[in-house]
């Protein structure tokens, strides 16, 4: 028994990209509700800088602290090995 000819496969379709994710935000209609909005945008951002720039500078001191300390071991480390 011989077995038929292969069928032909469809092409496939494109992948379907999904809709944008966030809050929706409805752009204000008074020219004066949009100045207040582009106003606060531009605060809330030089905030979030600033915010950001000190997490830094302490993470980046406590950093320091732990590599201080892990000096400080070595050097004892060293000595006890020397006795």
């Amino acid at each position: 028994m011989a077995q038929g000819a292969l069928k032909k496969t469809k092409p496939t379709t494109g992948k379907k990209s999904s809709s944008k994710i966030g809050p929706r935000v409805i752009a204000p209609k008074k020219s004066s509700l949009a100045k207040q909005r582009k106003s606060m945008k531009k605060l809330s951002s030089g905030l979030i800088a600033k915010t950001e720039r000190s997490l830094a500078e302490r993470a980046g001191h406590l950093e320091l602290l732990a590599n201080a300390k892990k000096d400080k071991m070595k050097e004892k480390r060293a000595e006890f090995k020397k006795k």
